[in-house]
């Protein structure tokens, strides 16, 4: 009989929805008002009766408990649940870009104007020219121009003279002049007149070895377009013609005339 009652006991109290509201309403009341004196259970009632009443006051006293706790759990103020600390990166971890510090470098140093120096003036390298002028020349019946021979390479050169004249001339000297530059030493010459009308010689004299062609006494050289050409050995290298020059020396019916000039370098 006892076990059966307990179990209906515990149903009852797992059923039970207690009234917070009215609970909490109970609880000030007798808080605030006077103490209540409860009626004491009459102890002429049979002993079945005070274990009831036993049972009933212990289920009470159980759920109101359980009330009270409940209450007390809603009225206290809610935990604050500490947001976990973000981990510092260390040296092996990645950094999102946006986080990273930018690195600001030193300004550019930057130099007054008036505390650079000025720009040294450079003087154009002195160029040798030669006495004669560079290119062709003319006078009178004679026309003359000097070049150097496309063929020459760093270690031999020839330089070639066209002579235009538009009389004969009963009288023609030639003379070619090439500055000693290291190593000029002669090869060889020719012209396309007859070699037989000519006296031809090569020296060196002052440092600049000289070719001359000498027309015979008594022969002519037609009018029209001659050729004279020199050729010689020198230093291994691009030589330089600017200390070379020509000359030229002629007569005819129209009288005598002289054209020089120098050898334009092979394009």
């Amino acid at each position: 009989m006892n076990e059966e009652f307990a179990r209906q006991l515990r149903e009852a109290a797992e059923a039970h929805r207690p009234d917070r509201a009215r609970m909490l309403a109970r609880v000030q009341r007798g808080m605030a008002g006077p103490a209540v004196r409860h009626r004491a259970w009459p102890l002429t009632r049979s002993g079945t009766g005070v274990a009831f009443a036993g049972l009933a006051a212990v289920g009470v006293l159980a759920t109101g408990g359980l009330a009270v706790a409940a209450i007390v759990a809603g009225s206290s103020p809610s935990a604050t649940v500490p947001a976990p600390a973000t981990p510092s990166p260390t040296a092996g971890s990645s950094q999102p870009a946006s986080d990273r510090p930018t690195r600001v470098g030193p300004p550019p140093v930057t130099t007054p104007e008036s505390s650079r120096p000025a720009p040294r003036a450079t003087s154009p390298s002195p160029t040798a020219s030669p006495s004669p002028a560079i290119g062709d020349s003319q006078k009178g019946a004679l026309w003359s121009a000097g070049s150097v021979d496309p063929h020459s390479n760093v270690y031999w050169t020839q330089s070639n003279l066209v002579l235009k004249t538009t009389q004969p001339l009963t009288s023609l000297t030639v003379e070619m002049r090439f500055a000693q530059t290291g190593g000029v030493q002669s090869t060889g010459s020719w012209q396309t007149l007859p070699g037989g009308d000519f006296t031809v010689s090569v020296q060196e004299a002052g440092g600049t070895l000289v070719y001359r062609w000498v027309l015979k006494p008594g022969l002519t050289v037609p009018a029209g377009s001659h050729e004279f050409a020199a050729q010689f050995n020198h230093a291994a290298g691009v030589r330089s013609a600017a200390g070379d020059g020509y000359r030229v020396d002629g007569q005819g019916p129209g009288g005598s005339a002289s054209v020089r000039g120098g050898f334009v370098p092979a394009r």
